[in-house]
């Protein structure tokens, strides 16, 4: 073949390839509070193993963050991102700071269980009612994102449990420079990533997956999206786990697990071809070195 012909090939080659990827439904598949619970450890990981979920959250200062640490050492494909956690919410298990923290914690040593005050939470049982330092937060995010790298190879971005970012520009600028400086930034530009179309959240296992299944059909060609939920396996672990105003966490979060390993959403996600990413994926496209 001449060159010029062998040249012209490529480039409709790397055209086509190119309309292809604009083409293309990308859908990013996220579950938080891995090492919060022996029951999320266990539903993160089917979750990804058998199901849809490509990126999880882990949450470092919790009971079960070793077990987690093993399990995402035995599964290195996972995407991880450091849950950086300065709440305890539930009644019946708590955690508190890896680092000396007297201002974000109460008066028994533990985190608070909310941000924000609500009708449930009065303001000295939240996070923002507490007397805070911004450098002692600073210490405890290091120490939980630290501790993460050092058990965790494949650790790409960080995230807030929570929402805790939204409590002050201050704790915001500092979580984007940590995120920075440790080189786990993940830019969500405004319109580059959008939220999963899901609007209502059936009652049982079924009618949560159709559902999802419902949004999966609105995804349009060219976007991507994300969709955020906490996986577990139900069991007696987690019917104690709740706090006033969500005690069906037991039920709750295993229609989660269900919901991301049914074959009913797998199968419609092949016929539509829709990409499953992880947030790793997303550095890369940006032109990211992970």
């Amino acid at each position: 073949m001449k060159p010029c012909l062998t040249s012209l090939l490529l480039l409709l080659i790397l055209a086509g390839v190119q309309c292809e990827a604009q083409d293309e439904i990308r859908l990013l598949i996220r579950g938080d509070d891995i090492g919060s619970t022996h029951a999320a450890d266990l539903g993160c990981i089917k979750s990804y193993r058998e199901g849809i979920m490509r990126s999880v959250e882990i949450m470092v200062p919790c009971a079960w963050f070793p077990e987690a640490v093993r399990l995402l050492n035995e599964n290195p494909g996972l995407d991880v991102g450091v849950h950086l956690t300065l709440t305890s919410e539930w009644e019946n298990i708590k955690w508190g700071p890896l680092t000396d923290a007297p201002g974000i914690t109460d008066e028994d040593g533990y985190f608070f269980p909310m941000i924000w005050p609500n009708e449930r939470f009065p303001e000295n049982r939240t996070l923002t009612g507490a007397p805070w330092d911004l450098k002692e937060l600073e210490t405890e995010m290091r120490a939980q994102i630290e501790l993460a790298m050092k058990h965790i190879p494949q650790v790409s971005h960080l995230s807030a449990h929570m929402g805790f970012t939204g409590m002050d520009t201050q704790v915001s600028e500092l979580y984007d420079r940590l995120a920075k400086e440790y080189g786990l930034e993940v830019r969500m530009e405004a319109g580059r990533v959008k939220r999963f179309p899901m609007v209502q959240s059936g009652g049982t296992s079924g009618e949560r997956i159709d559902d999802f299944v419902e949004g999966l059909n609105k995804l349009e060609p060219g976007n991507t999206y994300l969709f955020v939920e906490h996986p577990a396996l139900a069991g007696q672990e987690m019917k104690a786990v709740g706090h006033d105003g969500y005690y069906t966490v037991n039920e709750d979060r295993q229609m989660v697990t269900e919901m991301f390993t049914s074959e009913k959403v797998k199968d419609v996600i092949r016929e539509r071809g829709i990409r499953l990413i992880s947030y790793a994926d997303l550095v890369k496209d940006a032109g990211g070195d992970k």
